[in-house]
């Protein structure tokens, strides 16, 4: 007979030689009935000839015996099981307070093993979540999700606003130059003009341009004022995700990665407009016409039976008014600096503090409690935009219509000077030439 000794000396390569599963030795002890040799037998079933007559020898499978462990932790699994579960998992705590609450020293690895079916557990419940539909007007999931796109040949950093309607699952993206306040507000405001309705709930992730607290064990929730004031003007109730839970609005995680993935998938673009009408068209073309996985059916089809006249009507209910209050001060390139934008105003002003006031698609520039320049908002960062008749005044510049660029006039033959003097009076008053 074979010792549990003799199993615990092999090498591990005799051990998996060893470890053969039954119908391999049932088929070793037909082939020997039958008058085949070790050596035969071994060269069938592809493995060692002394593992063929190991088996022989057995006449029979069986289990091979398991080493056996450390019994310092018998007794104690009721213990270990609340530690470790205090502890979050950290097996290493529950080690130091073994030795220093039950005079037990034992090694970390001995711990790992005997809480690993608890580790397993944890690792479960983290990942568990439950489904759960909602009725139709009912929630709208928000979020936001940044990748770099290219535009006209630069990788700029694009934030896609999402926002999926939790019955129907259809879809309304936006793209922003960043991830602010209003940019969110924003966000919200385009989704209820494209779905013509308002959604009885907004769920969303603990953003802090939105949510000024959210404590994980009581729940309580401290909104930004602003968001309170926005969700009152639109009649909205408000619910935020539980930290680090952000797969309690699944249905717009999903979303954002369905846009990354589908909408975007390293395409370009010669310009961020070009970029906005990509995607209303794939919104409209391909996400509002899928089949969804869940629901079976298209997002719109679903919409337009039952959902579109569940959402609250938006009539009589104006824009919330979003507008940002800046102050920058003037540069010596005769512009201010607004979300990584340059936008000019006169140059008299260099140096000086203004006001700017960013919203509804314009940025608009005070000082002394008048307007001094207004241009349009720009999307992305690293753009600029000129006004010339700022610069009208420039030692070096000529004023050029507004809007209509010009080519540089380095070039240009340029008139004689009228406070240049030909050679030949010169040489008059010298009395000679040169």
């Amino acid at each position: 007979m074979r010792t549990d000794d003799a199993v615990l000396s092999l090498t591990d390569d005799q051990r998996r030689d060893v470890m053969k599963a039954p119908e391999d030795v049932s088929a070793m002890l037909r082939l020997k009935a039958l008058g085949w040799g070790s050596k035969r037998i071994a060269a069938e079933l592809g493995c060692a000839r002394n593992t063929v007559r190991r088996w022989l020898n057995e006449g029979d499978w069986h289990a091979c015996a398991s080493p056996s462990r450390s019994k310092k932790l018998d007794g104690l699994s009721d213990w270990i099981t609340e530690r470790f579960r205090r502890h979050a998992g950290n097996a290493d705590v529950v080690r130091q307070e073994l030795a220093a609450e039950k005079g037990l020293v034992v090694s970390l690895r001995t711990v790992e093993r005997a809480t690993a079916p608890l580790r397993r557990e944890l690792v479960a419940a983290a990942r568990a979540t439950m489904r759960f539909e909602t009725h139709p007007g009912e929630q709208l999931q928000i979020d936001f999700g940044e990748r770099r796109v290219e535009i006209d040949g630069v990788a700029v950093k694009v934030f896609f606003f999402v926002a999926t309607l939790g019955y129907s699952r259809r879809l309304h993206v936006r793209a922003y130059g960043h991830e602010r306040q209003d940019s969110w507000f924003d966000g919200l405001e385009s989704t209820f003009r494209a779905f013509g309705g308002v959604p009885r709930e907004v769920l969303l992730d603990n953003a802090k341009a939105l949510i000024l607290h959210h404590d994980p064990g009581s729940r309580e929730v401290v909104l930004h004022p602003r968001l309170h004031a926005f969700a009152r003007h639109w009649g909205f109730r408000i619910r935020a995700c539980a930290p680090y839970r952000a797969r309690t609005k699944g249905k717009d995680e999903r979303g954002v990665g369905y846009v990354k993935r589908n909408a975007i998938a390293g395409r370009r673009f010669a310009t961020w407009s070009e970029m906005e009408a990509h995607l209303d068209a794939w919104t409209r073309e391909i996400a509002d016409l899928r089949v969804h996985g869940t629901t079976g059916e298209t997002p719109r089809q679903r919409f337009d039976r039952d959902e579109a006249a569940a959402l609250r009507s938006l009539a009589g209910i104006p824009p919330f008014m979003t507008a940002r209050d800046l102050l920058r001060r003037v540069g010596a390139d005769c512009a201010i600096e607004v979300d990584g934008n340059a936008y000019s105003v006169p140059w008299r002003l260099i140096g000086e503090r203004v006001r700017v006031t960013v919203g509804s698609g314009s940025v608009r520039v005070l000082h002394a409690g008048r307007v001094v320049a207004e241009h349009a908002e720009l999307k992305g960062r690293h753009g600029r935009v000129t006004d010339d008749t700022h610069l009208a005044g420039i030692t070096g510049t000529k004023t050029r219509p507004i809007g209509v660029v010009t080519e540089p006039d380095a070039l240009a033959p340029q008139a004689p000077s009228a406070l240049l003097r030909p050679l030949a009076e010169y040489e008059a008053a010298i009395g000679g030439g040169f």
